[in-house]
């Protein structure tokens, strides 16, 4: 292992640093790039080494945020990635850290990073990434609907073989489960595990799961020929992306729309409560006063 096995990019933003001090980051960077899948907790070690050492170089920020990512160390990863993208600049690991927002149970975060002029900016399969991590938070606060549809993209056709292609199936599979619609859930599960070359998912164990739910072979055989036939079918007709997004906008606005009409029957409750209260305390003031009434006249008859 030597310094010049750095990748070139890396290696010119360590030009800023003295060479002895440059050699020795980056043979720690190569070290957390050689155990991070299979010792993260050691590759993090390394990341956190030579980030003590070069704070300003942003691989180095990215290199600590990404093998905290992949130890749990959420707040930590959240925070070196976003030094990373200030340095750096561009949308940076946007999935990633919606990925960390929602971990530490900040769902809402982690809509709102998928819908930031940054993601804008991404890549197709790293867009597609935040729309997995963004639907996932979007069940956390409840809105099954919304994770559904917004996986509902060009790029969820099963004819297509791309690296993202297993996640998103599954994904989706997944959020139409939790909508209670387990055909349509059980015939995308068989569309994840036909893409899964690199058994990424379980999909293979949800099927089994479905099948006894669905009603036997016969009709488990009759998803499975339907998915197959799908696989190498006509094209669908599939949003893109902003049409999704669109949809969305619609659903968001009809659940604000519930959220003030709920906080308006909550203020008038609460009014209509206030106004018992003041009903029953003048219904007992007047009691009293009859009562000191009646004690008054009481005593005036008995002298």
């Amino acid at each position: 292992m030597a310094p010049g096995d750095l990748d070139i990019e890396i290696r010119r933003e360590l030009l800023t640093l003295p060479k002895g001090l440059a050699d020795n980051v980056a043979l720690h960077l190569i070290a957390a790039g050689q155990l991070i899948d299979s010792e993260p907790e050691r590759a993090l070690e390394h990341a956190r080494y030579a980030r003590q050492r070069a704070p300003r170089i942003p691989s180095v920020r990215e290199a600590n945020g990404l093998a905290a990512y992949l130890t749990g160390e959420w707040n930590e990863a959240l925070s070196e990635l976003r030094a990373a993208r200030r340095m750096a600049g561009g949308p940076g690991h946007l999935a990633i850290m919606a990925d960390c927002e929602r971990a530490m149970g900040r769902p809402e975060r982690a809509v709102e990073l998928s819908r930031s002029e940054e993601a804008t900016q991404l890549d197709q399969e790293d867009s597609v990434e935040l729309r997995i991590v963004a639907a996932g938070a979007r069940r956390d606060l409840g809105e099954i609907e919304a994770s559904v549809v917004s996986l509902q993209i060009a790029e969820l056709d099963p004819k297509l073989q791309e690296p993202w292609s297993a996640r998103l199936f599954y994904a989706y599979a997944d959020n139409l489960a939790a909508a209670g619609r387990e055909r349509e859930a059980f015939t995308w599960f068989v569309h994840a595990a036909n893409a899964d070359d690199e058994d990424e998912t379980d999909a293979p164990d949800r099927l089994e799961e479905l099948a006894e739910k669905l009603g036997g072979p016969d009709v488990v055989e009759e998803l499975v020929t339907e998915a197959e036939a799908a696989e190498i079918g006509d094209d669908d007709d599939l949003d893109d992306a902003a049409e999704v997004d669109d949809d969305l906008d619609e659903l968001d606005e009809e659940l604000e729309e519930d959220e003030e009409a709920d906080s308006e029957a909550a203020v008038d409750d609460e009014a209509a409560a206030d106004e018992a209260a003041d009903d029953k305390a003048a219904d007992d003031k007047a009691a009293e006063q009859d009562a000191d009434a009646g004690n008054a006249g009481g005593g005036a008859r008995a002298q």
